[in-house]
């Protein structure tokens, strides 16, 4: 028997997890790491720690499954898409820590590039907005502020990459200077319709060529491993950005087909084919992935706080001692008995993009209980994803039938139930909820020949639970008319 290695690295740990033939978990490891906080508003992470967590845990799913590295078939890598990495190409030293997604000491820089004319642009070319999360002014930031890095780079001598990047150059010992489009895409830099770096992007934000990786298929042997890591040379033969290999490993993989990740934040892509659909509601248009030369494209909606919210009520307010008991203490009241609480903490994302909206709780009485907020919680992020349902399904010009879920939050029932009933359609979860290493795996597998095709992929996908709208639809919209009050008065909150 032989086995799919999937390396899925994300913001704060580094994971490994090691599927069969029919897209089972036989092995699992993860190790966390330092996140690096700066300056207010700062990110950062240690390159070489993330390396090294990443093939620590690659070695000790290994040994935990008793194999050895040529019983692996292929590697396939998800990453964290937008962080930022820039080393040496002749010492694969990084000039500095990584800059990660989150991190917003660029915005000031966007609002320059907005005031200059260039947004339009930069979206019509990119599919994306303006905004710091992106990779492209965090390199900008990088080469104007390392020491000799905007000279060393003129000269061809440093690399830069997002997180994928890194890991392939290091797996290959330097060889592989590589990502894919769906990475590619998260950049600013880089033209989705054309499926290139583009030289006007580059100019505008100052960063040459030479730095660029070469951009790959999402789905191909780009080559193997150092033998010095695992004992034999693995092929590395997938690559794909964490929320694009969800939506693959959903197998959404048809026009209107939708998928969203509950984690700390909630993310929403829609494919949409062939087709490049250019967002009016304030939506990014990306790369789904690449495979035999054929591009898909998704839209995507990112919400800021989903579990967060969670997270606020156990460390923040003290309601619950652990996540896991949101869900009982919700259940143990019939309904929200009036409260809305919208978790604008650090601002809105899509499709409202306000960075000026703060966190608010309306419609607390003498009656309000614990039981309220938590369910008003677990509400507020059903509600946002709802916000951005409907802003894709105008963009698209279609009406989505089921929406598959994965993240930790989609474990909870309550929320999941209350998610189709507000939704209008069916909550669909699978069997597998580790779907963005599943579909790296899948990716690699392809390209390795362990699966033979799509159709093959596709069988394997199975539900755990269905949950089915049972709200009539005035229910709803007095719901839905609740929430769009309390969202009224948490936008803008903090502009003075």
């Amino acid at each position: 028997m032989t086995y799919i290695l999937a390396l899925d690295q994300g913001t704060s740990s580094s994971r490994a997890i090691l599927f069969d033939r029919q897209g089972q978990i036989c092995a699992m490891a993860q190790q966390e790491f330092t996140q690096h906080f700066p300056r207010p508003g700062w990110i950062e992470h240690d390159p070489n720690e993330i390396w090294s967590s990443q093939l620590a845990v690659a070695r000790a799913v290994i040994q935990e499954a008793g194999i050895g590295s040529g019983d692996i078939s292929g590697i396939g890598i998800a990453n964290q898409r937008e962080t930022t990495l820039l080393w040496d190409r002749a010492t694969s030293e990084p000039l500095g820590r990584a800059i990660v997604w989150q991190d917003r000491r660029t915005a000031s820089h966007c609002d320059r590039l907005r005031e200059q004319g260039h947004e339009s642009m930069f979206q019509e070319k990119t599919g994306l907005i303006l905004d710091s999360y992106f990779s492209g002014t965090k390199l900008s930031w990088m080469l104007d502020h390392l020491p000799n890095a905007r000279e060393r780079a003129n000269r061809g001598e440093l690399a830069f990459g997002t997180v994928d990047s890194w890991l392939v150059w290091k797996l290959s010992g330097g060889d592989l200077h590589i990502t894919d489009p769906s990475n590619a895409s998260r950049t600013l830099l880089f033209d989705i319709r054309r499926g290139s770096w583009d030289d006007q992007l580059l100019s505008i934000l100052d960063v040459p060529r030479g730095v660029l990786a070469e951009v790959r298929s999402s789905s191909e042997v780009y080559g193997h491993t150092r033998e010095d890591l695992f004992g034999t040379p693995i092929p590395i033969a997938g690559i794909a950005g964490d929320q694009q290999a969800a939506l693959f490993g959903q197998m959404c993989i048809d026009r209107g087909m939708l998928k969203t990740t509950y984690g700390t934040g909630c993310f929403m892509l829609l494919t949409t084919g062939d087709r490049l659909v250019r967002s009016s509601s304030n939506l990014l248009t990306t790369v789904a992935w690449r495979i035999g030369g054929q591009t898909t494209y998704a839209l995507e909606g990112s919400i800021f706080i989903g579990g967060a919210v969670v997270q606020w009520l156990r460390d923040g307010l003290g309601l619950i001692k652990s996540s896991a008991e949101i869900e009982s203490l919700a259940a143990g009241v019939p309904d929200n008995g009036g409260v809305y609480l919208v978790p604008a903490f650090t601002g809105l994302g899509a499709p409202h993009w306000d960075p000026h909206a703060r966190g608010t709780v309306m419609g607390l009485t003498r009656g309000t209980t614990a039981g309220h907020l938590a369910r008003a919680a677990l509400e507020s992020i059903a509600y946002q994803v709802v916000d951005v349902l409907d802003a894709m399904q105008t963009d698209a010009g279609l009406r989505v039938q089921e929406m598959r879920v994965d993240g930790g939050a989609s474990a909870n029932n309550l929320l999941m139930q209350f998610q189709a009933d507000v939704l209008g359609c069916a909550t669909v979860r699978p069997r597998c909820i580790e779907t963005t290493a599943l579909g790296v795996a899948y990716l690699a597998g392809l390209a390795v020949g362990y699966f033979d095709d799509l159709g093959q992929i596709a069988r394997q996908w199975q539900v755990d639970r269905r949950f089915d709208r049972t709200l009539s639809e005035s229910d709803i919209r007095q719901f839905r008319a609740g929430w769009a009050k309390a969202l009224q008065r948490a936008v803008g909150w903090a502009d003075s």
